[in-house]
Parts: structure tokens; sequence; C-alpha cells
């Protein structure tokens, strides 16, 4: 009814009709509310309005009744908000299992992203229907923001950290893909499509063409290049943690604190080492902040995350909550 009105996109992902449900009760709640008091208004303006110069309205007593009514009404409204809100803030915040991992990169002005077989696409990413799709983001540059109106998804993308969001396309077609964020003199063109597909499709076309190296195999290449090897060990002989099982574990920390190591970590132990040491390890690592690309970081922490395969194929990524930077 409403495909070509910009007001309502297709509702094209599992999240969008909860969202616009939540979207919808919000406008509901403002409309009869701005009516109910514009109607009191012009109601109260004319029943008691002053008819001579002599008039003297009369007193009211208060009443508690009508004072708790007006008082526990929108608190309980607001309060429904809150909840249905953060409901779909959390399940938009914590991907199923078996997502696939999408690696995404912001740059002035394109989107490149890889997928898990290493073939690569910019400003286009391919999905399968019926699967949720996990994005890890960063920005090489300035914020942008990923925003796709008919997934109903907005996320902004921030140089220095890493985000991840994810969705579930529910049904084939191609999608604009914006940065809603202002990223510079280009910034318009800035854009893009997400082209949702069959299954089966989407594995044709993931066969076909070009395949490139996995993100975890070019990850391996350099971390090897960069002699991360040296240190850290497949054994616990090394001057440096080993990463074997690490990803999706709590690491203690000198300060006594642990920390969860996910992708946030692992980043911040790459660019920032000696922020969070490990327990019973020297400051001896050299920080690799601006010596490497984001690209080439998220390379790096696929590997690591290899690194803590599951028995049945299961990554840690997929069962580890989100922590949001």
């Amino acid at each position: 009814m409403f495909e070509n009105f910009p007001l309502f996109p297709d509702a094209a992902s599992t999240a969008a009709n909860q969202v616009d449900a939540h979207y919808y009760y919000l406008v509901g709640i403002s409309t009869f509310f701005s009516l109910l008091i514009a109607c009191l208004v012009i109601y109260f303006a004319i029943k008691y309005r002053r008819r001579s110069k002599d008039e003297r309205p009369k007193k009211i007593a208060g009443s508690l009744a009508l004072e708790l009514t007006w008082s526990l009404i929108p608190l309980m409204l607001a309060l429904s908000i809150f909840a249905w809100g953060s409901s779909i803030y959390f399940s938009l915040r914590r991907p199923p299992p078996a997502s696939l991992d999408v690696y995404v990169v912001g740059k002035q002005w394109m989107w490149k992203f890889q997928h898990p077989s290493g073939k690569r696409e910019i400003n286009e990413l391919h999905v399968p229907v019926g699967r949720s799709v996990r994005l890890t983001m960063a920005s090489e540059d300035v914020i942008h923001s990923f925003f796709v109106p008919a997934f109903r998804m907005k996320y902004d993308v921030v140089p220095g950290r890493l985000r991840t969001m994810w969705f579930e396309a529910t049904k084939p077609g191609k999608y604009r893909l914006f940065c809603a964020e202002y990223c510079g003199t280009k910034h318009a063109g800035m854009g893009g499509y997400v082209i949702a597909m069959e299954p089966d499709e989407y594995q044709d076309w993931l066969s076909g063409g070009e395949r490139g190296i996995s993100p975890a195999a070019a990850g391996e290449k350099l971390f090897l290049g960069l002699g991360c090897n040296t240190c850290h060990r497949a054994d616990p002989t090394g001057r440096g943690p080993t990463l074997a099982n690490l990803f999706g574990k709590q690491v203690q920390l000198q300060t006594g604190e642990t920390v969860l190591a996910d992708e946030t970590y692992l980043r911040e132990a790459i660019t920032n080492p000696q922020g969070k040491l490990v327990a019973g390890y020297q400051a001896i690592m050299p920080t690799y902040q601006g010596l490497i690309s984001e690209e080439a970081l998220l390379q790096i922490i696929a590997y690591i995350k290899s690194q803590s395969a599951q028995p049945g194929g299961a990554s840690p990524s997929q069962e580890v909550p989100i922590r949001e930077p």
C-alpha cells in the first residue's frame, strides 16, 4: 500500500516489523494525546470563558484521585515505551547462532565488504534470505553510518572502534544502502545496495567469479609477516600470551580485572597493547596504531577467532554476547 511512499519503505528483515510496531505505538500515543489536549483546550476555553467583567470563578478544591490519574497513566505509558524499545534494542545486539560473518570497512566514499569465503564487494552486499548476517564494521577515516531503511537498521561506524550489528533478510530484493552521517564532500554519493537472494542463488553467486582468500587466511599471512608468531606461540613458552582458544574467553589483567576477549578487546590489544596488560606478561609489545589498516586489523582478528573454533564448526563470535564499545 505504501511501497512508493518514502516514509514507508519495504519491511524486508525480521526486525522491520518490530521496529514499525513500536513506531506506530509512539505515533498512536502522540496522536491520541495531542487531539485530546487540543479538544480539552477548546472545550474549557468555551465553557469557562469570562461572560462579564464582574464574574468571579468558583473556588475549585484539589482532587488527589485526579492528580494520581494524570501522573500514573503517563508513567505507565513511558515505562511501556521503554520496556518495548529495550527488548527490541537488545534483540538487535545479539546475533543468533550460526550467523554469517561479513567484514565491513567504511571509507571516503565507499563501503567495502568481505565474505568468509574471501569474496569482496564494493558498495554492494549479497546476502542469503532466511539467514542472520553479522557485520563487523570499522572506519578508515571519519564517522560513517550504515543505514538500510528496508531493514530498519542504522549503526554508526566510528574511527578507532569496531562496531557489530546483525540482520536477517526475509524476502529477496535489492535494497538501498546509505551513509547516514555526513562524511565529506562526496557524502551523498556514498551508497549502494544490499541484495537479498534465495540461499541456492546466493551459493551460486558466491562460487562464481574471483574468490580471493578468506579473511582468516589473509590475517594469518599478516600475523606471520609482522612476526607476531615469535611472541604469541601456540604453547605457553612465548613472551606473549597464546592466542589459541582465546576469543570469547575471560582474560586476567595485571590490575586484577578480567575482560572479555571479543573483537573490541583484540583490536585494542593490537593498537594499544599497554592499555590492558595480561597478567604474567611484560609490556614489550609495540603498538601497531596507524601502521596497519582497519581492513588488516579485521583480518588479523578473523585469524585469531579462527584459532578458537568450537566443535561442530561454530565460531565463538556466535555465542558471546556483543559488548558495546
